[in-house]
């Protein structure tokens, strides 16, 4: 066949670049480009062959992929070719390609594109094999794989290269394989229950329907400031006003925040709204949901992550953020029931407490340093404060908390829901609350937005929300640990050296 790398000496990344480019030169200076090729009818995948052995064997099959392996033995060469199905083995022969063929695959590397026609048989190893009566080489690859196909474990590289990862780590497809079919379990999940899927903007004038930080851009033709989106809700909100009485929207949302193993500044948001229901009619959405999720991509409604089972079977279990507090972190109902009481509680647990600290939000510190984690079971906290609840619904008994809830599993926060305030002039002193505190320095404080208030005075119906990350899901689903791996293409700082590349913005925190 010829030398190649699997076959020469180790050797620095460049002198195997100049090794495959002199080949390609070779083949243009023969007519042979790969590059001109424009398309190889395959006859069948990997898996399709390994799976349909039993008819296949002895006829002829035509498969494409990439080379991921040699192995010469005397006047015949094994292959491993890899599709997006899997991966099949190939068996290149002297007698059966010829010595002029058989010779000039010496000009193919680990990781060209190769097709393959030939018939279907087994070796003495019971190997399932294709063995090739003709070889077309489709592209040349000019730099080596990865650690020779290992497996690619620089975890920098593999998000920056994500094509890299996709090749030389079959676990990496499988994860986003999972994504996909749990996005499309979502769309036939809530299509059959007469929402409609909806598109609002990602550009808006007033960043709104979330506590967050956005991105800002400008609009030359317009001369006006705009901004990413942080939430889809109150679009979303206006459809139900004008009669779309159930939505959805599966998009990208933007939140100029720090980057960890549970945020990327770019994530991907379900929100969806019903008419005429509560929060807890969206809970039972909910965990139905995800249970049919799980059990249509993984055949179970359990998962295991980090080593722990997780099941998503309805009924999940429900508790008031209160109570989860007392339970999970050790302190005393009246701790939480003042900012002073509340404050040496923080100061007692290590936690922040300046004087001008809400009690609600050291109620939620609490819960998240102490609580969140614990929760590994599917979970309903609810309740939570008003102050912290902007755009919920409070309750008619206990005005100081909302029709809240956030589902948690895996000791993750999965999203958030609540019956949807529909009092224009309680939305308006909320706002106003807000603004409040925008005007004392809060940038994640909620601003006041006229359409929208204008929109409710034409009268909203009763209606419950919710919105789930469906990467933290995928997380959940995927057992990841971070993120980054669930997305294609994390936010990464620029390589050093580098200038910044569009999909490299951001920051690492």
């Amino acid at each position: 066949m010829g030398e190649g790398p699997a076959d020469r000496p180790a050797a620095n990344e460049n002198e195997l670049i100049r090794y495959r480019r002199a080949k390609l030169a070779r083949l243009r200076e023969g007519g042979k480009s790969p590059f001109s090729i424009t398309s190889y009818r395959r006859t069948h995948l990997a898996a399709e062959v390994r799976e349909s052995f039993d008819s296949l064997e002895g006829g002829t099959v035509r498969v494409a992929g990439r080379l991921m392996a040699r192995r010469r033995h005397g006047k015949a060469t094994f292959a491993d070719l890899r599709d997006g199905s899997g991966t099949i083995q190939v068996l290149f022969r002297a007698d059966q390609l010829g010595p002029e063929q058989y010779q000039s695959l010496g000009e193919l590397d680990d990781g060209d594109i190769v097709g393959a026609e030939g018939e279907v048989m087994k070796t003495r190893t019971g190997e399932i094999t294709v063995a090739a009566a003709d070889v077309t080489l489709l592209a040349k690859a000019l730099r080596p794989p990865p650690e020779k196909w290992h497996g690619l474990r620089d975890v920098e590289l593999r998000y920056r290269r994500r094509y890299l990862d996709l090749v030389a780590n079959e676990e990496t497809r499988r994860v986003f394989e999972v994504r996909s079919r749990l996005i499309a379990s979502i769309r036939r999940f809530l299509d059959e229950r007469d929402f409609l899927e909806v598109e609002t903007p990602m550009m808006q004038s007033i960043a709104g329907g979330a506590l967050a930080r956005p991105f800002v851009t400008h609009h030359n033709a317009l001369d006006i400031d705009l901004y990413l989106r942080i939430a889809t809700e109150l679009h979303l909100k206006r459809l139900v006003v004008g009669g779309m009485e159930r939505v959805y929207e599966i998009g990208r949302v933007f939140r100029n925040e720090g980057v960890s193993t549970q945020h990327n500044p770019e994530y991907t948001l379900l929100e969806a709204y019903q008419a005429y229901a509560d929060y807890r009619d969206i809970m039972e959405l909910t965990e139905s949901m995800v249970a049919r999720a799980a059990e249509e991509v993984l055949g179970a409604p359990k998962v295991t992550y980090q080593g722990r089972p997780v099941d998503f079977t309805p009924p999940w279990r429900r508790v008031e953020l209160v109570q989860a507090v007392v339970e999970g972190a050790k302190v005393e109902p009246e701790e939480l029931q003042s900012a002073e009481a509340a404050r040496r509680a923080c100061q007692r647990l290590g936690l922040p407490a300046e004087p001008e600290m809400h009690l609600s939000t050291m109620v939620n510190n609490i819960f998240e340093q102490f609580v969140q984690p614990t929760l590994i079971a599917p979970t309903f906290v609810t309740d939570y404060p008003t102050a912290i609840s902007p755009l919920a619904k409070a309750h008619s008994d206990r005005p100081e908390l909302a029709q809240r809830f956030e589902p948690f599993a895996g000791g993750m926060e999965l999203g958030n829901a609540f019956s949807e305030l529909n009092d224009p002039e309680e939305q308006r002193r909320r706002f106003e609350q807000q603004a409040r505190s925008r005007a004392a320095g809060d940038e994640e404080a909620h601003p006041m937005d006229e359409d929208f208030l204008l929109s409710l005075e034409y009268g909203m119906p009763p209606t419950g929300g919710l919105g789930i990350g469906i990467d933290r899901l995928v997380m959940l689903f995927t057992d990841s640990t971070s993120i980054r791996d669930v997305i294609l293409f994390p936010q990464m700082r620029p390589e050093s050296g580098q200038p910044p590349s569009a999909d490299q913005a951001g920051s690492d925190a």
